[in-house]
């Protein structure tokens, strides 16, 4: 593709790295077949190749950046199917994540917008702020005649009752089982710690059984994706900092194998920390030494080796595949592979490759497009009629657990559960 940026912009290295994104797209249209809004409105600006285009109106000279540009942008999940659908190797992700900060400057946001934006980045990352506020969200449903309309289907996804905090996975180290296989680090998220504590609770019990010592420090926050991926810079790199820092330490103090996801969304944003500090000269080399030992939990449990597994449960899995893993991190067979060995019968959902409509903060700031997802993929997974589904990240769970009628649990759920632990409690016996 043919650009004509100004060259004052092409001075900054993120403007760079975006016109040689654009260049690389030959306007096939291929990545529209699988772009999960495309499918939905059939609009052109809606699906990759139109985005594309939209963002290079933007950097060229005398295109002003108007409201409807930002909305065809918001509208992106960022799912990254359609990477891996292009045959000319496109980065679309980092053309995206350049162009929303770019985007907030040049647009003027709807206050009622600006105001959920500014609370979700000032709750999520933060466990004890996010928790109150569920607590809380019970008064909210009684005065949602009060808020702004954006806010209200907060409230429809906010649970009744709350998990009781993790029994397990607390701050410090818990040893392993048997003979030390590795030593990890286990990133236990910041959503995920009040919705699904008991998926790092289960994460610890599998590790430390397979014979992983895994520690959970102390100062150790949010990785930074959720603001992230809403263009938000500021806090993102410091919680990004933050974790570079802590992990960086332990590295040098105790040595580690592996940093462990068990949250898959985390992963676009962790493995690209040595690209996103590369104009840090004092974090640069210290990103780039702990992006080298992220790994999925089951990258760990595949390598560990799943040992002695009960395989007399025989349920019907249907494994969904998060976008984050299958196109993010291009990790599909080893959690099937896992969930098999363990005993359990896998089945495939169609259109496993489109967006369940989660999207980190997607279904808080999207609702109407990430509930049609929701409904899709609800359709797709009740046709092979399974008895639980499995998922790698928690804002999956979350979203598909409000379309269907059966358990959607963590697959390292199931795997401890296999493997001596305790049976998931929303799998009934």
């Amino acid at each position: 593709m043919r650009t004509d940026i100004d060259p004052y912009l092409l001075q900054d290295p993120d403007v760079k790295v975006s016109e040689e994104a654009l260049r690389a797209c030959v306007h096939c249209g291929f990545c529209n077949a699988t772009c999960p809004t495309y499918l939905l409105t059939g609009n052109e600006l809606e699906g990759p190749r139109g985005r594309i285009y939209l963002i290079k109106n933007v950097l060229e000279k005398g295109v002003k950046a108007s409201g409807k540009t930002l909305e065809h942008i918001d509208n992106c999940l960022g799912c990254l199917a359609c990477e891996t659908t292009c045959p000319s190797g496109v980065d679309y992700s980092r053309l995206l994540e350049e162009a929303r900060p770019r985007l907030n400057k040049l647009v003027k946001r709807r206050f009622a917008d600006r105001l959920l934006r500014a609370m979700l980045t000032r709750m999520l990352p933060y466990p004890g702020r996010f928790r109150f506020a569920l607590k809380m969200s019970g008064l909210g449903r009684a005065f949602s005649w009060l808020m702004p309309e954006n806010m209200r289907p907060l409230l429809d996804m906010a649970p009744k009752r709350l998990p009781r905090p993790a029994e397990v996975a607390k701050v410090g180290v818990v040893p392993a089982t048997g003979e030390k296989q590795m030593r990890v680090v286990l990133l236990t998220g910041c959503a995920q710690q009040v919705l699904g504590p008991q998926i790092n609770d289960a994460t610890v019990r599998l590790l430390t059984r397979l014979g992983a010592e895994v520690v959970i420090p102390k100062d150790m926050g949010c990785c930074g994706a959720l603001t992230f991926h809403m263009g938000e810079r500021k806090r993102s790199r410091k919680l990004m900092a933050n974790n570079i820092e802590v992990w960086h330490k332990e590295l040098q103090e105790g040595g580690l194998d592996a940093i462990v996801l068990n949250t898959s969304g985390c992963g676009t944003a962790v493995r690209e920390y040595d690209y996103l500090f590369r104009h840090d000269p004092k974090l640069a080399e210290k990103a780039k030494e702990v992006t080298a030992l992220i790994k999925d939990v089951s990258e760990v449990v595949a390598e560990l080796g799943l040992g002695e597994a009960n395989k007399a449960s025989k349920l019907k899995v249907a494994y969904h595949d998060a976008c984050s893993l299958q196109h993010g991190a291009q990790i599909k067979s080893a959690p099937r592979q896992l969930l098999k060995d363990a005993g359990f019968e896998v089945i495939e959902v169609p259109e496993a490759y489109i967006c369940c409509g989660s999207a980190g903060t997607y279904n808080m700031l999207q609702p109407k497009l990430a509930g049609q997802l929701q409904a899709r993929k609800a359709e797709h997974i009740e046709s092979v009629a399974p008895q639980v589904v499995a998922a790698g990240n928690i804002g999956c769970m979350e979203q598909i657990a409000g379309g269907v009628k059966v358990p959607v649990v963590h697959t390292v759920e199931l795997l401890d559960w296999a493997t001596g632990g305790p049976r998931p409690t929303k799998v009934p016996r």
